[in-house]
């Protein structure tokens, strides 16, 4: 499962989807899949790879979800200009909380990235005049590729997947390059690391810029498939534990892994929704119940996630096949 194959055969089965799909329902959570797929991806980059586990990220895909409706609504500018903003916006705040935590692990690392988020989501519904507060944005529909006003959800399986196999490219090359190997160093022993020349510190900050700019793309083709942007959601706590829950779920430092583990969590997902949201507001929120349950099933008898698992059954397939 750790290599390609795996993943050329679902981005494959992803890409042939709307060729012989024609259920709406079933193409929406195709686009849902790829996107909290490459947004769990993006998140890996900095808490997978470099080992900065973040529970703010939703900061970053806010910016990206924000900068794509306020160029739509108030200056008319096309989707992919807002896209192009808010992930240059992402990286240099990325940049400068990289350098401010630089020293912070741990707890403390994920502590001021909650903050971050927290303060981003007051700002965003209280500002008024600029984000329209609490209210949300409604993100206007433009017919044409240009501005990112189709209607065909076919189209928007391949966009998505475009981004979700840019994303998992950026994993591939931190698992094989001289950076990814350093990165895995920092992460495992970062004083090691240190004591044999890694520059740890400028590879963390470097991290977390990339994956910030990758999140906030991601927050942006949300925002403009969504056609809402609502600051409670995309700067919430719980958007950011999506993020992370379905890395660790798939695989931690895997390039596959989050794609696996947000296919199962947005699966499982909608069937909760659906069987259980409409009994009543006390039960809405039992899909949550099952995260929470299926992070503690996972970090005790599977802390090495999916992927790990399975190669780990499929090597013991092996090696007792070749016993005499």
């Amino acid at each position: 499962m750790r290599g390609v194959a795996p993943a050329l055969v679902f981005f494959g089965a992803a890409g042939l989807a709307p060729l012989v799909v024609r259920d709406a329902f079933l193409l929406d959570s195709l686009v849902l899949i790829l996107i909290w797929g490459a947004s769990a991806a993006a998140w890996n980059v900095a808490g997978g790879y470099a080992g900065q586990i973040s529970l703010g990220h939703s900061a970053f895909f806010g910016l990206g979800a924000y900068a794509t409706a306020l160029l739509a609504t108030r200056w008319g500018l096309s989707p992919w200009l807002g896209l192009t903003v808010g992930a240059a916006v992402a990286m240099a705040i990325g940049l400068v909380i990289g350098y401010l935590s630089n020293r912070l692990r741990g707890p403390y690392f994920v502590l001021a990235t909650i903050a971050f988020s927290q303060v981003l989501l007051i700002a965003g519904s209280r500002w008024r005049g600029f984000t329209a507060g609490s209210e949300g944005i409604p993100v206007p529909f433009r017919p044409g590729f240009w501005t990112l006003g189709i209607a065909d959800k076919r189209i928007w399986v391949w966009i998505v997947l475009a981004l979700a196999v840019l994303v998992w490219l950026a994993q591939l090359y931190l698992d094989r390059s001289r950076r990814g190997y350093q990165l895995v160093a920092v992460r495992e022993d970062e004083d090691a690391a240190l004591s044999l020349g890694v520059p740890a510190r400028r590879l963390k900050v470097a991290a977390i810029c990339a994956s910030a700019a990758l999140t906030a793309v991601c927050g942006a083709l949300w925002a403009q498939y969504i056609g809402f942007v609502d600051p409670f959601y995309v700067f919430s706590v719980d958007l950011s534990i999506r993020f992370a829950l379905a890395a660790i779920i798939g695989g931690l430092g895997t390039a596959f892994g989050p794609f696996l583990g947000a296919a199962l969590i947005t699966t499982v997902e909608t069937s909760l929704r659906a069987h259980f949201g409409g009994i009543g507001a006390g039960l809405v929120g039992i899909y949550l119940v099952v995260y929470g349950c299926a992070l503690i099933v996972m970090m005790r008898f599977v802390p090495q996630g999916l992927v790990g698992w399975i190669d780990d059954r499929l090597r013991r397939r092996a090696v007792a096949r070749a016993e005499p």
